[in-house]
């Protein structure tokens, strides 16, 4: 009959433990009043417990620090710290010692080792130590995996490894909203506000430290995240910028084509690429996690063959005065020559003055004209600016534009400002 031979056993031990933070030690006070059965009894232990905060013994967070009592939660965007030991437990001089460490993720392996050379011999009752680092970019079940090769006093070569696994979640839940601007005034086209929307799914607070967008090279972006208030800059979080568990904060930034793009009609077509957040926060005793969205795309609105925007217009106006206004028409076609006639519609609120049917004469590809209208209203209240329409004598087609503005109309008795 066939006999195993014993299974060797190892000259080294290998020692794995995580690295974070200690946490405030915790107690459960107990106490009564006076003309209880115990009477002060309670409350002096309370005081003579050393764990307790002198004068507020009742508090449930001590003075004290805990250390790690279990491995613990990682959240995706947190840098995993591990502090690896081997040791000599043998009375034997070991030698040509390596210890590799790597992480297996559901996508790639990574070696985290600091030193990928072998020490030359380790004596007994010594040790080789090793930290490693590594910031956690996926969610997922991670394994570290440990493995030790070494050669004995009679030159047998021996290996070993351990495996630990961990699980990393995800700390925020990021919601995105696109919302474009409902008139533009100004000559940069396209202004469109981002909404973010960001959840802290963990069961502990942040600090939010930074949430910013770092936009395209298509865009600048202005934060709204604060006001003014006697010249500085004050959060609109308040001075306290901590996000409890399961709360939500939102955050805005509005984001305008830089000129070279917004002069050039009908660049911005379909999807583009607005840029990305960069979330950088805090855990209870400092502890850093930081996340990057991946690139945030929005889908432009389609203006057609020909853009209608408003470069003018007055906020309120007198009732049945005429007022100005002034738009920009844009050939957002990149190679096709219009040929467009103005007409003027009157509504039931706003009157033309002027001649409707006029010729504005060709307007090449990608290129632009302003035009200054009048109107009045014989309306009072706010009233909708429309009943616009060109035409292209090529292609005989009518574009019609309603709804492009609204005003105010008040009586001639009330002094409008300029």
């Amino acid at each position: 009959m066939e006999v195993n031979p014993p299974k060797q056993e190892h000259l080294l031990a290998l020692k794995v433990m995580r690295l974070t933070k200690p946490t405030l030690f915790t107690n459960i006070p107990v106490t009564c009043e006076e003309k209880d059965l115990p009477g002060d009894l309670f409350n002096q232990l309370m005081r003579d417990d050393p764990s307790t905060v002198s004068g507020a013994e009742i508090l449930m967070l001590g003075e004290m620090l805990t250390l790690p009592q279990n491995f613990g939660n990682i959240f995706l965007g947190e840098t995993f710290s591990s502090y690896i030991s081997v040791h000599n437990d043998s009375n034997q001089v070991v030698k040509d010692i390596l210890v590799k460490a790597d992480l297996q993720t559901s996508s790639q392996r990574l070696n985290l080792s600091a030193s990928n050379a072998a020490v030359a011999e380790l004596k007994p009752d010594c040790c080789i130590d090793d930290v490693i680092h590594h910031e956690v970019k996926e969610i997922g079940t991670h394994i570290l995996v440990c493995a030790v090769s070494y050669t004995t006093q009679g030159g047998e070569k021996m290996y070993f490894r351990k495996f630990f696994k961990f699980q990393v979640l995800k700390p925020l839940d990021v919601k995105t909203k696109f919302y474009n601007a409902e008139s533009d005034l100004s000559s940069v086209t396209d202004e469109v506000f981002l909404e973010a929307q960001i959840q802290n799914i963990t069961t502990s607070p942040m600090f939010m430290e930074k949430v910013s967008l770092e936009p395209s090279i298509m865009y600048n972006v202005t934060e709204l995240n604060s006001v003014n208030q006697a010249g500085e800059c004050v959060s609109t979080f308040g001075s306290r910028a901590y996000l409890q568990p399961m709360d939500t904060r939102q955050y805005l930034y509005c984001l305008k084509p830089k000129k070279e793009f917004a002069e050039k009609a009908g660049i911005i077509k379909g999807v583009t690429v607005i840029g990305k957040l960069d979330i950088v926060w805090k855990t209870n005793l400092g502890e850093r996690g930081r996340l990057q969205t991946s690139q945030l795309q929005r889908m432009a609105p389609g203006y057609g063959d020909v853009r209608l925007s408003l470069e003018a217009i007055p906020d309120t106006v007198n009732l049945e005065e005429p007022f100005h206004i002034t738009c920009k028409i844009t050939n957002c076609s990149s190679e096709r020559t219009m040929d467009l006639v103005l007409e003027m519609c009157n509504t039931s609120s706003i009157h033309w003055c002027g001649i409707s049917g006029r010729q504005l004469g060709k307007l090449h590809p990608s290129s632009s004209l302003c035009l200054a209208l009048t109107l009045l209203s014989s309306v009072q209240g706010l009233q909708s600016v429309s009943g616009i329409r060109l035409t292209d004598t090529f292609l005989k087609r009518t574009y019609e534009y309603d709804d492009i503005a609204q005003v105010c109309v008040v009586s001639s008795a009330i002094d409008v400002e300029s």
